[in-house]
């Protein structure tokens, strides 16, 4: 059955977040039912979990990222999730991971993990943005672009949009403003925020670059290629509302690229976020 609230949306991706330990590097994690291609972010958040595992230093942090998308993940199967201990030193350590579903890679994630330590520190100022109290709930906009009003179901991210797409397919400039939540209470555990950061920063990426080609929700069909997080200030804390900038510098053959910046509501910048995808017109039948 479907999550009755974002809360109970939570609940349920904060136990998909729960791996089981199959032996010393090998984790397996539960994947929901469903249709359509599985949410990329579930699975690099479920890849950092199976990571951060590994890691035994407590003040060594997660701060960065890379990874590949190889394959479409599909709904209702578990994952295999494969570490390799790279390296283990003083101020960096180093994980692989491998995603395996029906006996194929479809994920590929180099982490790398630092002790923090003194040293130079600027940011640039956050983008001006209206709060999020009062702004269009970015699922709602979407089911009513599509059609589909009747059937939004409650997410674990409560996301709120300061640059709502044109449903007519006006041309847009390549940037986009949202502010995301957790859409309930969820414990405070320092890889659990971290995983629901790199959750979250799989959201609206790449409706970003379509938004100069007038494609809105319905109009194209997008995949993520490649995703990179880095994370400034690690662990990130992620239980009050952040501001996720985003722009498109450049697109092309069918490729968009998209960076973007994650601000708490003070202005601090705790994130980066880089990622390739392919955004397709769909071809009329």
């Amino acid at each position: 059955m479907p999550p009755a609230t974002g809360q109970e949306a939570l609940d349920r991706l904060i136990r998909l977040l729960d791996l089981e330990q199959i032996d010393r590097d090998f984790y397996l994690a539960s994947i929901p039912g469903g249709k359509g291609r599985l949410f990329g972010g579930l699975v690099a958040a479920q890849s950092a979990m199976a990571a951060m595992s590994t890691v035994e230093d407590a003040d060594c942090a997660l701060h960065s990222l890379h990874a590949y998308f190889l394959r479409p993940g599909i709904h209702g199967k578990p994952l295999r999730l494969v570490v390799d201990r790279i390296r283990d030193g003083r101020t960096f350590t180093t994980r692989r991971v491998v995603a395996h579903q029906n006996g194929e890679a479809i994920f590929n994630l180099s982490a790398s993990f630092a002790r923090p330590e003194p040293g130079i520190s600027h940011q640039d100022e956050m983008p001006e943005a209206p709060p999020p109290e009062g702004l269009p709930e970015w699922e709602t906009l979407r089911a009513k672009m599509l059609g589909d009003s009747g059937r939004i179901r409650p997410q674990p991210l409560e996301v709120r949009t300061c640059d709502p797409d044109d449903p007519h397919g006006a041309l847009q400039e390549p940037f986009k403003r949202v502010w995301m939540r957790p859409a309930g209470s969820f414990p405070d555990e320092p890889r659990l925020h971290t995983a629901l950061v790199i959750y979250a920063s799989d959201r609206t990426l790449l409706s970003t670059a379509s938004r100069p080609h007038g494609l809105p929700w319905g109009k194209r069909m997008v995949a993520s290629l490649d995703h990179a997080v880095w994370l400034h200030r690690a662990p990130p804390r992620f239980d009050d509302w952040i501001l996720f900038s985003s722009t498109s510098p450049v697109a092309h053959a069918a490729r968009g690229l998209v960076q973007g910046g994650m601000y708490t509501r003070e202005g601090i910048r705790f994130a980066s976020i880089s990622q390739e995808g392919i955004i397709r017109i769909p071809r009329q039948r």
